[in-house]
């Protein structure tokens, strides 16, 4: 099975993504499946994991309606709100749904991120990974050292780090990120998504060798057993189309890589972290 873990879909007036605004013409428009659909076919994907674009309930129940009419969404990451004192009946109302595989924390729209570390906070995340719950870690390189902390307070978490906690790749810089990503890597119950990439470089005079550093320094830290594929479509748009981010991908991995390296890259760990 072949998977692209990250990407999204939406519909601009139900009116809760406040990040997309006219100002990003690429995206200020409706994103449905039957928009991405022919790229899974061309590049002979079996389907994909919607994850969340609005920090909201209503955006959770959207894209769970869009999971239940196709067929091509294997997955759905919601979005739950750790901090409010519902957000088990939440759960456990979207956990009815089958394609309901986990839920995203946006640390990287926190002012203070440091927020994380909250009683209150570590002790619900706790409770979710003790179930083992899939939880997506949204976050800045900036951001890493509260996260480093809250992975030492919740060390058996089942979480996967998108877009490689948005390294500078536009200043061509590995330090501190590098040091930081190979202190969460030490958790084995942490992925890594490679995507989200191409938004993190220069958007219009980015190349293919600017992301090599950064794709086998992830590849060294977490191995090819915690890492997956996502093209953060249709967000890559911003600065590249669905074929270039997945040209990105395969032109940094190592020669050496193996046939089963890259089925577990491309679908063998997201199934296996997603419980799909």
């Amino acid at each position: 099975m072949r998977i692209d873990a990250h990407q999204h879909y939406w519909m601009i007036n139900r009116g809760d993504y406040g990040w997309i605004t006219t100002e990003l013409p690429e995206l200020y428009r409706d994103y449905m499946p039957v928009d991405l659909e022919p790229l899974l076919n061309q590049h002979e994907l079996d389907g994909s994991i919607i994850v969340q674009a609005a920090p909201t309930i209503e955006e959770t129940n959207f894209i769970l309606s869009i999971a239940d009419q196709t067929s091509s969404v294997l997955g759905v990451v919601g979005w739950l709100d750790l901090f409010a004192a519902d957000h088990r009946e939440h759960y456990a109302r979207f956990q009815r749904n089958p394609k309901f595989k986990g839920f995203r924390i946006m640390i990287q729209d926190m002012p203070d991120a440091t927020r994380i570390l909250e009683p209150a906070f570590v002790e619900a995340l706790q409770g979710y990974a003790a179930e083992g719950v899939p939880v997506d870690l949204l976050l800045t390189s900036q951001q890493m050292e509260p996260v480093l902390e809250l992975l030492r307070q919740v060390p058996n978490l089942h979480g996967v780090i998108d877009h490689l906690a948005k390294p500078p790749i536009h200043k061509n810089e590995l330090g501190p990120w590098s040091h930081y990503l190979k202190e969460m890597s030490a958790f084995p119950g942490i992925y890594c998504k490679l995507s989200g990439m191409v938004t993190e470089a220069d958007p219009e005079g980015w190349k293919k060798e600017d992301f090599v550093p950064y794709i086998r320094r992830v590849l060294e830290q977490f191995g090819p057993q915690r890492v997956m594929f996502g093209s953060d479509w249709p967000v890559c748009l911003l600065a590249a189309e669905y074929d270039e981010v997945m040209d990105i991908l395969l032109h940094a991995l190592p020669d050496s890589w193996s046939e089963h390296e890259l089925e577990r890259l491309f679908g063998t760990n997201a199934k296996e972290f997603y419980r799909l």
